[in-house]
């Protein structure tokens, strides 16, 4: 059931009420990662939380590595803090991988096609970040297959074993980079927590609680795709850290975050303009306590994984939106899941005014 009092909360915890993060990379740091399959709309992400409130700034972020798209979990790309790239990966994407190995063995892309791939990736960029489309003229050339999804894959591979990453702003999206080159800082697993993974759960656990709490411990779980046993096992290193609910299946937040919620008052309750697969909406298990199920269908429309843009008010989503008409005279388009006022719309409209657009 719909729960707005829990949604404010939320709302409040991810920084989309008070924006309370300088820089980009902060508001992403604070909330771990943000899954990023859709470019445009994560860099508004990141801009909403910040007090500037801009898309210029997360772009510097990229041009200077401290922002870069990988797949550490999930087998989804998600926009990362450059410093934490690395060991996320190493920690969370070791299922995704066996995963996608044996898909590209049914569909006969062998050993070989990968190692390749890699040396051609290696070889282009010794000199500087491509583009996608670059890397696929430059393997299509070489004899391999890009069609098919068999391009992706290969990306998808050389990502989540930590040979590329998705780097600066090319203007239209992000070129592809050597991540050692890139962002040769970035620690491994090794180095970051002495090998220890447990500790390393519980310092992704500890960032996922304080920035998306109250959430539980299958809410992490299903976020990061660990092991329930993993992240059990981590808890006892962040629990003093956090505030609970005692429930039998207990939520877990950030300490003085109801305090800050009642404080923030009826702003917790304004209206938002959030990108289709924001952290609001997507970072727990189940999204049905910002939404009932009948409007979920209206906002991932035949349940195809695609996620429209969402009207946030009262801590629920209360309907979705877009952006329609040319580049040189925007409209906004609202379909609501109940009538609005014509006061919420003039907000929403005003909303759509200051939006953090990467693209005309």
């Amino acid at each position: 059931m719909p729960d707005a009092q829990l949604g404010r909360s939320r709302l409040v915890a991810q920084g989309l009420v008070t924006r309370p993060f300088a820089r980009p990379s902060d508001a992403v740091a604070a909330l771990g990662a943000m899954q990023g399959q859709d470019l445009p709309g994560v860099l508004a992400s990141a801009a909403l939380r910040t007090a500037s409130g801009g898309v210029r700034d997360v772009l510097e972020d990229l041009d200077a590595g401290a922002l870069v798209r990988g797949y550490p979990m999930r087998g989804t790309v998600f926009l990362l803090p450059a410093v934490d790239a690395v060991w996320m990966t190493e920690l969370c994407a070791e299922r995704p991988i066996r995963e996608a190995v044996a898909r590209r063995n049914r569909q006969g892309l062998d050993d070989s096609s990968l190692e390749m791939a890699r040396e051609i990736a290696r070889a282009e960029m010794a000199g500087g970040p491509i583009s996608r489309a670059q890397l696929f003229e430059l393997w299509e050339a070489a004899g391999i297959r890009t069609t098919g999804g068999f391009g992706y894959h290969l990306v998808f591979m050389l990502i989540a074993e930590t040979t590329l990453v998705y780097g600066p702003w090319n203007g239209t999206e992000q070129d592809l980079a050597l991540l050692d080159q890139w962002i040769p800082d970035s620690p491994r697993l090794a180095r970051r927590f002495d090998g220890d993974t447990v500790a390393a759960t519980a310092e992704l656990a500890l960032r996922y609680f304080t920035s998306h709490g109250p959430a539980t411990v299958r809410d992490f779980a299903w976020w990061t795709k660990l092991p329930l046993t993993a992240v059990r096992a981590a808890m006892p290193l962040i629990v003093e850290e956090l505030e609970t609910d005692g429930a039998a299946e207990a939520s877990f937040w950030r300490p003085g975050l109801l305090d800050e919620v009642a404080k923030v008052g009826r702003a917790a309750a304004g209206p938002l303009l959030l990108p289709g697969f924001d952290e609001f909406v997507l970072g727990y298990q189940d999204r049905l306590f910002a939404m009932a199920a009948h409007e979920h269908v209206r906002l991932v429309p035949g349940n195809n994984g695609v996620f429209r843009r969402s009207v946030v008010a009262g801590g629920l989503v209360r309907g979705t939106w877009a952006r329609a008409g040319t580049a040189s005279r925007r409209r906004l388009e609202v379909e609501e899941f109940a009538p609005m006022s014509a006061t919420r719309m003039r907000q929403l409209e005003v909303l759509f005014g200051s939006y953090p657009w990467v693209l005309p």
